[in-house]
C-alpha cells in the first residue's frame, strides 16, 4: 500500500495513503487534554473523517482551543435543532454569546421541557451518532429548504455563489453550518441548559473560557443585548441577509442613518445621566476595538450641551518605568497587568484634583521606558469634568482611594445580534478583529496575519482585565453598528487575500473570508464622520 509522509509538530510520520485524520490523531492524543475533535490539513480545517491521500502537514484541536471551541458549540447547536425539532416541532435562534454561554431564543418553553431536552441530548451522545458532511448542489439545498418551509437557510444560500455546498446530517436532520462540525456526537459530553424565561435559555459548555460550566447573569450587558435586539427588529436587519436586502433595495442609506441617530441617542442618554448625578469622573474601558477612542470623544461633546468642561487624563501615561514592570512566566513584559500602573501616584493625583488643587501629570516616553513631567498642570474647575479611558479603567483598584460618589463607570463593547441564520451566529470577537485587522493596517502598516498573531494575547489581556468588570459599570455602551461588516468586508477583504496559504493564520484567514462572502459591500461615502467605524476604516472627525 502507498506510503505518505505527514509532519506532525516538526516531526514527519509515515502512514497509509487514504488513513483518516482520526486515526492519525490517535497517535498524538497523549498529547492533548481533551479528545481532539477537529483536525487541519496543510493550514485548512477538515473533519477527523478525511482521508489523507497526499503527504502534508497536520495540526489537531480540542476543546481547550478557540478553534475547538468553535466546533464543538456548532456540534451542540445542531443536536438541539434536532431535538426541538423531533420533540415540539420548533426551532430554536441562537443569538450570540452571553457570560461565557451561548444565547438561544425558543418560544413558549419551561423548565420541564428543558430538563427533557437535557435528558435526551445525554442520550443522543451517549449513542455516539455519526454527524455526516455531504456535498449537496447549492440549488438542491435552497429547493430542500423552500419546500420545508425554513426560510431563513434559503435566504441565506442566495448569497452563496459555490456550485456546491456543505450540508451536516445528524440521524434525520440536514442543516447548514458555517464553520466545521465533530464527526459524531460522543464528542460532546460536557454541557448545561440555563433556563432564562419561556422564551430564552443559554447553552453552556466547559472550555478554556468556563471550565466550571457556570453561568452568572449579567443583566445590564444582558439588557443591552436586548434592547438592540429589538432595535433591530424594528428596522427589520435581523440576518445577514436582511442587511444584503437592503443594499439590493437601495435602502441601506436609511440603515445607516437610522443605526447612526439609535447609537447617537444611547451615547446622549449616558452623558444626560452622568450630568444628572453630578459626577466628576467618567471611567470608560472595554475591550480592544470597541471604539473607545470615539465614544469618549463623542460623550464629551455631549456633556458640553450641559455646560460641563470635559479634560482627559490617560492611564497610560501613568506606566512604572520599564525596570519596575512586572513579568510574564516567558519573561517577557506585562503591560497589560493593572500592576504595570503607578496606581498609588494615579489615586494621589486624582484626590488633588478633586480638592481644587493644580496637578503636573506625567507623559510616559515608550521609547525610554521612563514616565517624564513636560506638560502644564491640569486643574478641575466647577464646572469640568475628567474623562479617563483605559484597560483598567472600571477596576476599582485602579481608583481605590476615590469614592464612588465622584466616579461614574462606562463599559464599551459591540454587542452584535446580527446572525446568519437561526443556527450561526456571528461571534463578537469576529467584529472586533475584523475591526482591529483594518485599523491596524491603517495605522500601524500591519498586515493581516500580523493581526491574527498577536490576537491571541490581546484576548487573554481581556478575559483577564476587562469582561470581569462589565458588569460593575453604571452605563453599557454598545458600539455595534447593524451595517458594518458591509463597510468591514470592504477594507478586510485585500488584507485577507492577501495572507499565502503557507501561513500559520491561514485557518483564521478562511473562517473570515467564508463569512464575509456571503455580505454584500457598501462604499464609505455615506459613513459620517463622527461614526464609530471611522475610527478603524479612516477618516474620522476625531483625530
Amino acid at each position: 500500500m502507498l506510503s505518505i509522509q505527514v509532519k506532525y509538530d516538526g516531526e514527519k510520520y509515515a502512514f497509509s495513503k487514504g488513513t483518516t485524520l482520526l486515526e492519525i490523531s490517535k497517535r498524538f492524543q497523549k498529547n492533548f487534554k481533551d479528545k481532539i475533535i477537529i483536525g487541519e490539513i496543510n493550514g485548512i480545517l477538515s473533519e477527523l473523517s478525511t482521508p489523507v491521500m497526499t503527504s502534508c502537514e497536520v495540526k489537531f484541536y480540542d476543546r481547550n482551543s478557540s478553534t475547538g471551541n468553535k466546533v464543538y458549540e456548532l456540534g451542540l447547536v445542531f443536536i438541539l435543532v434536532k431535538i426541538f425539532n423531533d420533540k415540539f416541532n420548533k426551532d430554536i435562534k441562537v443569538i450570540h454569546a452571553l457570560d461565557k454561554g451561548v444565547y438561544i431564543k425558543c418560544n413558549d418553553i419551561t423548565e420541564k421541557d428543558l430538563e427533557l431536552v437535557t435528558r435526551e441530548m445525554n442520550r443522543i451522545i451517549d449513542v455516539d451518532i455519526p454527524i455526516d458532511k455531504l456535498l449537496i448542489n447549492r440549488k438542491e439545498a435552497i429547493k430542500y429548504y423552500t419546500d420545508r418551509g425554513i426560510l431563513d437557510k434559503v435566504e441565506l444560500l442566495k448569497y452563496n455563489t459555490n456550485t456546491n455546498i456543505n450540508l451536516y446530517k445528524l440521524d434525520n436532520v440536514y442543516d447548514y453550518y458555517f464553520y466545521n462540525l465533530p464527526i459524531s456526537t460522543g464528542y460532546l459530553n460536557d454541557f448545561k441548559l440555563h433556563f432564562l424565561d419561556n422564551n430564552s435559555f443559554v447553552l453552556l459548555f466547559r472550555n478554556i473560557y468556563n471550565p466550571k460550566l457556570t453561568y452568572k447573569h449579567r443583566k445590564k450587558m444582558f439588557d443591552e443585548f436586548e434592547k438592540y435586539y429589538d432595535f433591530c427588529s424594528n428596522i427589520g436587519i435581523n440576518t445577514v441577509s436582511d442587511l444584503n436586502k437592503s443594499i439590493i433595495d437601495s435602502k441601506i442609506n436609511d440603515v445607516i442613518m437610522l443605526s447612526e441617530l439609535h447609537q447617537n441617542n444611547d451615547l446622549y442618554e449616558i452623558a444626560k445621566d452622568i450630568n444628572s448625578r453630578k459626577s466628576k469622573i467618567v471611567l470608560i474601558s472595554g475591550p480592544s476595538s470597541s471604539g473607545k477612542t470615539t465614544t469618549s470623544k463623542k460623550l464629551g461633546l455631549f456633556l458640553r450641551t450641559f455646560g460641563l468642561n470635559p479634560k482627559t487624563m490617560s492611564i497610560d501615561d501613568y506606566f512604572v518605568a520599564r525596570k519596575e514592570t512586572p513579568r510574564r512566566e516567558d519573561g517577557s513584559y506585562d503591560f497589560e497587568c493593572l500592576g504595570a500602573v503607578d496606581t498609588k501616584l494615579f489615586n494621589k493625583h486624582l484626590e488633588k484634583l478633586l480638592e481644587g488643587e493644580k496637578v503636573k501629570c506625567p507623559t510616559y516616553n515608550f521609547i525610554t521606558g521612563e514616565p517624564e513631567y513636560v506638560t502644564d498642570p491640569i486643574e478641575l474647575g466647577d464646572n469640568d469634568i475628567l474623562i479617563i479611558e483605559g484597560l483598567h479603567a472600571l477596576n476599582d483598584e485602579l481608583t481605590k482611594n476615590i469614592s464612588s460618589r465622584y466616579k461614574y463607570k462606562v463599559y464599551v463593547s459591540p454587542l452584535p445580534i446580527l446572525t446568519l441564520d437561526n443556527h450561526n451566529r456571528i461571534k463578537m470577537t469576529d467584529v472586533r478583529l475584523l475591526r482591529r485587522m483594518v485599523r491596524d493596517n491603517e495605522t500601524r502598516g500591519y498586515n493581516a496575519s500580523e493581526t491574527l498573531m498577536n490576537w491571541p494575547s490581546v484576548r487573554e489581556g481581556e478575559e483577564k482585565n476587562v469582561f470581569p468588570f462589565g458588569e460593575e459599570a453604571d452605563a453599557v455602551f454598545n458600539t455595534t453598528l447593524v451595517y458594518e461588516l458591509s463597510i468591514l468586508k470592504t477594507y478586510a477583504e485585500p488584507l485577507l487575500y492577501a495572507v499565502d496559504e503557507s501561513d500559520e493564520n491561514y485557518k483564521d484567514v478562511v473562517r473570515l473570508l467564508n463569512l464575509l462572502k456571503i455580505v454584500l459591500p457598501i462604499s464609505s461615502e455615506n459613513i459620517p464622520r463622527d461614526s464609530i467605524i471611522r475610527e478603524f476604516i479612516g477618516n474620522s472627525v476625531f483625530k
